[in-house]
């Protein structure tokens, strides 16, 4: 009986998780994929950028994404695109703008720059298990 209060406290927390949405990614958002000659040169990089915008996180954490995607980019040969995709979700990927692109897209609108808590890893690495594969 002296647990009772503890399993209820359980309970409630466990109605009141908040899930993250299915991961999905529309590539390079309002950027094309890749050139006219390579329509999909720069997608993959594309795609794992959105797979951390889903996930969010920190500042720090989205200025990581921004950079890795700009690095990506420029491996393709195509560094003035990389700087201008750069400055592209250095600007339309704030967290605070109601876009199907923001950073922390995944969860509920609002969130902001958050650490991720173990509670957040635990519901992303649930939603991971459908996923195919990032490369």
């Amino acid at each position: 009986m002296k647990y009772l209060p503890l399993l209820f406290l359980f309970y409630v927390k466990s109605l009141f998780a908040v899930e993250i949405e299915d991961f999905y990614s529309d590539g390079c958002s309002i950027f094309p994929d890749g050139t006219p000659n390579q329509s999909d040169l720069w997608l993959d990089c594309c795609r794992v950028h959105d797979y951390a915008y889903w996930k969010g996180g920190s500042y720090a954490q989205r200025q990581e994404a921004d950079r890795n995607l700009e690095v990506c980019v420029a491996k393709t040969g195509e560094s003035e695109v990389a700087l201008l995709m750069l400055v592209g979700v250095r600007v339309g990927g704030t967290p605070f703008l109601p876009t199907p692109f923001r950073w922390g897209y995944g969860w509920p609108y609002l969130r902001g720059y958050k650490a991720l808590t173990e509670e957040d890893l635990e519901a992303i690495e649930r939603a991971q298990e459908s996923l195919p594969r990032m490369p």
